[in-house]
């Protein structure tokens, strides 16, 4: 399985964190902080659980990639069901179907003992730039 997380200067800069990876499914996280998530409405901005999901999405599906394959994020259907606020936020993510080009992910956020987010996103396979398809 191919390295995830460690150096992706994106997920570094918003404080993701993997917490575990493998067999088409990932699990990461944050520790959302007032100062540095929140939106002026007094909750986290809903980029900071957009961006988790669609992080862990990557990495269940990159879980299940050769080392000649990438992937990128065709589209995602994101539901927010209720407002993130301080505290460690989780994502579980499940590659549901994976096609030759398209793959298809599932993703749950919850934040104390409660889902607060929900997407189903579609995801292009390609071959990694410099390798043959």
């Amino acid at each position: 399985m191919k390295p995830f997380g460690q150096d992706f200067q994106f997920a570094q800069a918003l404080g993701l964190q993997m917490v575990e990876r493998g067999g088409g499914r990932c699990t990461m996280a944050i520790d959302v902080d007032r100062d540095q998530h929140f939106s002026p409405q007094g909750a986290a901005h809903g980029g900071v659980a957009y961006s988790l999901a669609d992080t862990a999405m990557g990495g269940a599906l990159t879980s299940l990639l050769d080392d000649n394959q990438w992937c990128a994020t065709l589209e995602i259907k994101f539901n927010y069901h209720a407002r993130v606020v301080e505290g460690r936020l989780t994502c579980e993510a499940e590659v549901l179907h994976q096609g030759k080009r398209i793959a298809n992910i599932d993703a749950r956020l919850y934040q104390h003992g409660k889902l607060v987010s929900s997407a189903n996103g579609n995801f292009a396979i390609f071959p990694a730039p410099g390798t043959q398809a």
